[in-house]
C-alpha cells in the first residue's frame, strides 16, 4: 500500500478553500449562487468525478482483490453526488438565462445542445481509436455501435447523452408553454417519465444501461425550481441558518446510511434475483438516493452561503469541466488494470498516487484541446448555414 495517496484528501481541502472567505454571524456571502462560485464548485467536484472513476479501477469492492490498491474508498460510492451539481447547475443556469437574456431561446438548441454532441461524438472516436489499438476484437456490428453512438465507446459518455435530453426537454416546455409554471411542470414530468423508463430497462450494454442514468437527473428540475424561488428560498434559509445546516449535515450521514441499507435490502439488480417486483425496488433504491444526494448538494450551498469559494485554479477548472470529465477517462482506461473491461491496457499502474497524476496532468491540455475542436466545429457548421443563406439569396 503506498500511504502517499491519502495525501489525495488534504490537497482537495486546500484546493478548495485557498482563497476562500469566511463570512461572520449575520454576515452573508452574496455571490454563493453566482456563476464565479458555481464554476469554482464544478472545477472542484470535476476532479473528484475523476478520483470517483479511479476509485472504481483500483480500489471498489467489486474488484478482484487481487486488483485492489486502497486509498480513495471515499470517492467510490458518490459519484452520483458530484455528477448532482453538475445537473443542478445546467437546470438553474438555464432558467436564469432565460429570466435575464433576451431572446435567450433563439438559437438555443445550436448554442446549447450542439457543442454537447460535438463533444460526445468526439471523445467517442478517441476512445474507439484507442480500442483499436489496445486490440480490442471488434465486429463490423460493434463499429457501427460505436460510431453511431448506440453503444459507449467512451465508458462516462452518459452524461453528455442524458444532458440534451434534458435541455432538449427545456426549450419544448419554456418555447411553447403558456406560463413558466407550467414549463417547469412540463421539465418535471418529463424527468419522472426519464426515471421510470430508467427503471423499467434492466442492466445492459447499451443506453440507459444502470442506476448512474437516472440517479442524479432530478437535481436539472430541482435546479430550474430553486432559480425560480431563489429570492423566497435564500431569505427563508438565511432567517433559519442555522437549523437547516444541522438537518442537512446530519442528513449527510443519515440519509446515506438510509440509502445504502436500503440498495442492499431491495438493489438495483432485480434481474440478477429473478424477482417479480423489480421495477418496485429500483424505485426503493432510487428514492432513497435522492434523498441522500439533496442532502449534499443542499449542505453544499448552505456552507457557500458562508464561504465564498474560489480560486484561478478552481476558475480555470470550471472553464472545461465538461471536456475534462470526457477526456480523463481516456488516460485511465489506459492505465488502469484493463480498458473498459474489454482488453488489456497500455499498462497495468498499481501506483496509485503516481496513476492520479498520469490521468490529471495530461487530461488538462487534452480538455483544452477539445474545447477549441469543439468550438471549431460549431463554428464550422454556423459559417457553412451563413454561406447557403447567401447561396440562396
Amino acid at each position: 500500500m503506498n500511504v502517499l495517496v491519502y495525501l489525495v484528501y488534504p490537497i482537495m481541502i486546500i484546493l478548495l478553500l485557498w482563497g476562500s472567505k469566511l463570512h461572520g454571524r449575520d454576515v452573508w456571502n452574496e455571490e454563493a449562487f453566482s456563476l464565479r462560485q458555481m464554476k469554482a464548485l464544478q472545477g472542484f467536484f470535476a476532479i473528484c468525478i475523476m478520483l470517483h472513476h479511479i476509485g472504481q479501477k483500483t480500489c471498489a469492492s467489486w474488484l478482484d482483490p487481487k486488483l485492489i490498491e486502497p486509498g480513495l474508498e471515499l470517492f467510490v460510492p458518490y459519484g452520483y453526488y458530484f455528477v448532482g451539481f453538475f445537473l443542478f447547475c445546467s437546470g438553474y443556469g438555464l432558467y436564469q438565462s432565460y429570466r435575464t437574456k433576451p431572446d435567450y431561446l433563439t438559437g438555443f438548441c445550436k448554442r446549447r445542445i450542439l457543442p454537447l454532441v460535438f463533444s460526445y461524438y468526439s471523445t467517442g472516436l478517441l476512445f474507439l481509436l484507442a480500442r483499436f489499438l489496445m486490440k480490442e476484437p471488434l465486429s463490423g456490428l460493434n463499429i457501427f455501435y460505436y460510431v453511431s453512438g448506440l453503444k459507449l465507446s467512451n465508458p462516462n459518455a452518459w452524461f453528455v447523452i442524458a444532458l440534451p435530453f434534458f435541455y432538449l426537454a427545456f426549450y419544448l416546455a419554456f418555447r411553447h408553454c403558456r406560463s413558466e409554471k407550467n414549463a417547469v411542470l412540463c421539465v418535471l414530468l418529463f424527468t419522472l417519465a426519464y426515471d421510470l423508463l430508467g427503471t423499467l430497462i434492466d442492466h445492459n450494454d447499451f443506453w440507459m444501461r444502470g442506476e448512474w442514468w437516472y440517479n442524479s437527473v432530478h437535481f436539472f428540475v430541482i435546479g430550474l425550481l430553486f432559480a425560480r424561488h431563489k429570492e423566497a428560498i435564500t431569505a427563508h434559509l438565511k432567517k433559519h441558518y442555522l437549523l437547516y445546516f444541522m438537518l442537512f449535515l446530519v442528513g449527510l450521514f443519515v440519509l446515506d446510511a438510509l440509502s445504502n441499507m436500503a440498495q442492499g435490502i431491495f438493489s438495483y439488480y432485480g434481474e440478477n434475483r429473478h424477482v417479480l417486483d423489480k421495477v418496485f425496488r429500483r424505485w426503493v433504491c432510487l428514492l432513497s438516493q435522492i434523498l441522500a444526494s439533496c442532502s449534499f448538494v443542499f449542505f453544499v450551498f448552505l456552507l457557500g452561503m458562508k464561504l465564498r469559494i474560489g480560486n484561478r485554479f478552481l476558475a480555470f477548472m470550471g472553464t472545461i469541466t465538461l471536456e475534462f470529465y470526457l477526456i480523463h477517462g481516456l488516460f485511465l482506461e489506459l492505465f488502469a488494470y484493463n480498458f473498459a473491461g474489454v482488453a488489456p491496457s497500455l499498462y497495468h499502474l498499481r501506483n496509485v498516487p503516481l496513476l492520479i497524476l498520469i490521468v490529471f496532468l495530461p487530461s488538462l491540455p487534452a480538455a483544452l484541446l477539445l474545447k477549441k475542436w469543439d468550438h471549431f466545429l460549431a463554428a464550422l457548421l454556423s459559417g457553412e448555414r451563413k454561406h447557403q443563406a447567401k447561396s440562396n439569396d
